[in-house]
């Protein structure tokens, strides 16, 4: 038997690859490159759009949890990560282009998986994965509304950062450094002062937004809020987010800065950085002329400026099961974004879960338990929670995981103990066969 697997972004290769590895033939469609989004630049499979960066690595962060869990279940994505690693302190962030190149590798050198390259513009009969993202095309948008009824879909806005040059920087004005030292000095840190600071956000919030259909701030995905959006919201809270200066100091002053905008590398040779959370949908004459403000950035060469999306997910409490299927139909299952897991690793988790479920489906086998105890499990309980009345996109977060039963103080040491419980039942799953 076939499975079918719509998408070839991070939960479809990672779907992809996990039925293929369990001896099930796949055949994964992508549009790309006959047809593309706004958001994708390359014709490669999983292809990082918003930020190169996976997120923290420590155990002590959910984020980092969920990564060593794929890890351990023998996850391609986080595999292709690894091997294009580049230095951001105490993230897992990536060489974007090799990360894309080597996944397509993979993909289409496998000897189970046939890559299809054409859209898809119906449900396919089952069995299925449907992994087409939140920029799911109109047409296949439309055919998800219909087999699901209208009230199926919601939707939000989320924005990708601007990058630049490195040689464009002005080191003068700007250093190497990770907050509190940890790590290798992987950031470069652009300080402003408080005249500098007010002037910025004057006109950051003052200055001309790209008109984006349907878009207003209550709709914006808090973990992808456009900067001028959080400049609204108040003078200091820049400050507080992305511009936070606590744990830098300037070298050139001795002290900590009023704020710092925070730049990491977006490619292997350190030729391109992002701009750490700004995220926007300024037009683009704007972008160069208020990021420019930033003194350390005051001749950037903007080599993509930041640009905005209206994604697209499901209402999956009542529509999905805690594998990611259709509850009427177990052999039509969706991942990634589009299900209401926020975040490149946690669509990977998606795949992952859809595709062991679907192999066990098709093989006549139980479905592998992944509990709430564990981050995989946690957010398909999550995104089926029928419970939730505003159901909206969701990072994983320890406090969606099953608690301890006793009480530690130090959130560090419970967060921790919290990982360690999960990896030993990961480790004992593992050691099934899943």
């Amino acid at each position: 038997m076939v499975v079918k697997v719509i998408g070839a972004g991070l939960a479809g290769c990672e779907a992809a690859w996990q039925l293929a590895n369990r001896d099930i033939d796949v055949e994964l469609y992508e549009m790309k490159p006959h047809k593309m989004t706004p958001a994708h630049h390359s014709t490669d499979f999983a292809e990082l759009v918003c930020s190169n960066s996976l997120r923290g690595d420590r155990l002590e962060n959910a984020v980092g949890l969920l990564k060593e869990e794929l890890r351990r279940c023998g996850s391609l994505i986080l595999s292709c990560a690894e091997e294009t690693r580049v230095e951001a302190g105490g993230c897992l962030a990536v060489d974007r282009g090799g990360f894309s190149e080597l996944v397509t590798r993979k993909i289409r050198s496998h000897p189970r998986i046939r890559v299809i390259s054409e859209e898809v513009t119906q449900i396919p009969d089952g069995p299925v994965i449907i992994a087409t993202g939140p920029l799911t095309s109109d047409a296949l948008s439309e055919a998800i509304g219909k087999y699901f009824g209208e009230t199926g879909y919601l939707h939000f806005f989320d924005a990708a950062a601007p990058l630049v040059t490195a040689e464009s920087i002005d080191m003068n004005q700007a250093w190497w450094q990770s907050r509190y030292d940890r790590g290798t000095p992987d950031y470069i840190n652009c300080a402003l002062d408080r005249e500098q600071y007010e002037a910025f956000v004057k006109e950051l919030t003052t200055a001309e937004e790209a008109e984006v259909h349907g878009f207003e701030d209550k709709n914006v995905f808090e973990g992808c809020m456009p900067v001028e959006v959080m400049a609204r919201r108040g003078f200091e809270t820049l400050r507080y987010g992305p511009l936070k200066p606590v744990g830098l100091i300037d070298p050139n002053t001795g002290k900590e800065p009023y704020a710092v905008v925070q730049l990491r590398q977006d490619n292997a040779a350190k030729s391109v950085f992002n701009l750490v959370g700004f995220q926007t949908h300024l037009k683009f004459g704007e972008q160069k002329r208020v990021f420019s403000m930033i003194p350390a950035l005051h001749d950037a060469e903007f080599v993509r400026y930041g640009v905005m999306h209206q994604n697209t997910f499901l209402q999956s409490p009542k529509l999905l099961d805690r594998y990611y299927a259709d509850r009427r139909n177990p052999m039509v299952a969706f991942a990634g974004q589009m299900t209401g897991v926020e975040g490149y690793v946690e669509s990977t988790a998606s795949g992952y879960l859809a595709a062991v479920a679907m192999a066990a489906k098709v093989q006549g086998r139980n479905i592998p338990d992944f509990p709430k105890t564990t981050a995989i499990g946690a957010l398909g309980l999550y995104i089926s929670d029928e419970s939730i009345e505003n159901f909206q996109p969701m990072n994983i977060n320890f406090s969606i995981i099953q608690p301890l039963e006793k009480r530690i103080r130090k959130k560090a040491e419970k967060n921790l103990a919290i990982a360690n419980r999960s990896l030993e039942v990961i480790d004992q799953l593992v050691a099934k066969g899943i």
